[in-house]
């Protein structure tokens, strides 16, 4: 058996085990590390249980002392944890129904109307998804806020106190309203294309109404869109950090900054094991849910022959949708003004404008925060590089090879929040015999897992349009597998790489909760740096910053738009 083990083994299949150890040593490992904590109460250190018998003595001690009291605690009556759990349940249930509501009307207006605009309305739809939403945070307050300039005209027309406390639930729920909006609006877009037209000229023929024609007819064939666009905004409502950790006042407990301040505050390893635990499981649900409504209730018609979509050009109607699609797509342009301003006022506050500008902040930010700036750019190109390998060789396994369960394993970060990964990877690496905690290696390695799904669709789109006989021709002419691959196949998902790439680029940039758990002081990155000036007060200085995030993300954005020939977006 053995002896067939080592007559299969080749090039290929090594770095096959290569990625499979990858991912169960940085992934599967931490997970499972975390989940024996919550149940213990203490840390354990797997990896060193296999190298000293005296961690190994105490692993087993402990794993003796199992009990589930951690989570049959979190239904006792005013457990914060519940409390937590609750509001992070109603949260993301509340932005999703309302993101919903919201997307409706734009989703309809590009995808089944004539409504001008449209690729002018598309680049203002990307602005949300290039801000961080804990700069996101920072611009409502900057608008809504006691000093904010929406505050100051709202005074100046007679009216007394704010519009509302920015700093609420409801300052949350705006928020992730106004920039999650985009993440939902896509996917419907799709399903209102997907569904035939010719129900809907029949349903007019036979005299209905055009408002009872989608009601009836248009809405139920998108309906399984909508619902998994739905889903996709819970699980992003309810994993998502930089804002609550802005926005949230103390007496409002949500389960992702909750288990934030257990670990980084009071070093509650017991606390965040069992709340990380709670939100991978809630996150994969939903997640499971959102599959489920893609693959078991996607439908459409078929017909003979293809048939032409009429765009709907009723005047009345385009001119609302114009005007509604204008003023929610505004909201993320104010936000953005709203921090360059900020960006370059000498102060703000006392007027609706800043009392004089300057670009001091800027000059601040590249020559005490330079190292910040430098840090981003290689712990992002260290993503870039280990992603780019592991995603081309997943891609070429699972397409080629039929590899179901690098699929699996690699889709599971999909699931893991950003808060939750951090801390499982803390827990696991803190000690001896692999103590990497607290160095840019573990940033780099957190960065690439969280982000390499996306990496992963970019490449696996390009390994599917490569023919396979190319592939089979360079075998044929003597090629091994693995020199075919890196040879042949390599070359032609250049693009696919590069786009994908670049995308992991984008998104290292902006991350936050990764950085803010892991980032040790000498590889602090900018969104660290924004976080800390503005935990710190320094808001100019901050706003200067993100600002620069924004920028190199918009130019990225753009580069990666080129090279794929607006295929990507």
């Amino acid at each position: 058996m053995m002896k067939r083990f080592l007559a299969q083994l080749n090039g290929l299949s090594v770095l096959k085990w290569l990625i499979y150890l990858f991912f169960f040593v940085f992934l599967l490992v931490p997970l499972f590390s975390i989940l024996l904590v919550s149940f213990t109460g203490q840390p354990i250190n797997i990896f060193g249980s296999f190298t000293s018998q005296k961690i190994f003595n105490s692993t087993i001690e402990k794993l003796s002392n199992i009990s589930a009291e951690a989570y049959t605690s979190i239904f006792s009556e005013g457990n914060s944890y519940f409390a937590a759990l609750i509001n992070s349940l109603e949260l993301g249930t509340g932005v999703a129904i309302i993101v919903t509501l919201v997307v409706l009307p734009i989703a309809y207006a590009f995808a089944r109307t004539k409504m001008p605009f449209k690729p002018f309305f598309a680049a203002l739809c990307t602005i949300p998804l290039i801000m961080p939403t804990f700069i996101s945070s920072h611009a409502f307050v900057l608008m809504f806020g006691k000093t904010g300039w929406v505050t100051q005209l709202y005074h100046s027309f007679g009216g007394e106190g704010v519009l509302f406390d920015v700093q609420s639930m409801l300052g949350i729920v705006l928020v992730q309203v106004f920039f999650f909006f985009p993440y939902a609006l896509w996917p419907m877009v799709a399903a209102f294309k997907i569904s035939d037209v010719t129900l809907e000229e029949a349903s007019q023929n036979l005299g209905a109404k055009s408002w009872y024609t989608f009601l009836r007819v248009t809405l139920p064939l998108a309906v399984p869109g909508i619902v998994s666009s739905m889903l996709l905004i819970f699980t992003v409502s309810f994993s998502d950090f930089g804002t609550p950790i802005i926005l949230a006042p103390k007496d409002l407990n949500l389960i992702v900054v909750e288990s934030y301040r257990e670990i980084a505050g009071f070093f509650n390893w017991a606390g965040s094991a069992v709340l990380t635990v709670i939100m991978l499981l809630v996150a994969a649900f939903f997640f499971w849910l959102q599959r489920l409504v893609i693959k078991g209730r996607e439908y459409g018609t078929i017909s003979g022959k293809p048939t032409k979509q009429k765009l709907n050009d009723h005047k009345g109607t385009l001119v609302g949708l114009t005007i509604y699609t204008f003023l929610i797509t505004f909201v993320p342009i104010l936000a953005m003004g709203s921090v360059f301003l900020s960006s370059i006022a000498t102060t703000w506050g006392h007027h609706a404008l800043p009392d004089g500008y300057t670009l001091d902040h800027y000059k601040t930010i590249f020559s005490i925060s330079g190292k910040n700036i430098w840090n981003s750019m290689v712990l992002a190109g260290g993503t870039l590089v280990l992603s780019v390998i592991i995603s081309t060789f997943v891609s070429y396994f699972v397409v080629r090879r039929g590899s179901g369960g690098l699929d699996f394993v690699s889709s599971i970060p999909l699931i893991v929040p950003g808060i939750a990964l951090g801390i499982a990877l803390i827990q696991t690496f803190n000690t001896a015999p692999i103590h990497l905690t607290g160095t840019a290696i573990l940033l780099i390695i957190a960065y690439t897992i969280r982000r390499m799904p996306y990496m992963i669709r970019s490449t696996m789109s390009s390994m599917m349009a490569i023919r396979k006989d190319i592939e089979e021709a360079a075998i044929s002419l003597g090629a091994s597998n693995l020199i075919a691959a890196l040879t042949v196949i390599g070359p032609l998902m250049v693009p696919g790489i590069a786009a994908g790439a670049i995308l992991v680029f984008v998104t290292v940039i902006k991350e936050t909760s990764i950085s803010i758990l892991l980032a040790p002081t000498d590889w602090a990155p900018m969104s660290l740096a924004v976080f800390q000036n503005l935990l710190r007060g320094e808001y100019y200085t901050a706003c200067a910053m993100a600002i620069l995030i924004i920028v190199i993300v918009i130019i990225l954005q753009a580069i990666a738009k080129k090279i794929t020939k607006d295929q990507l977006y």
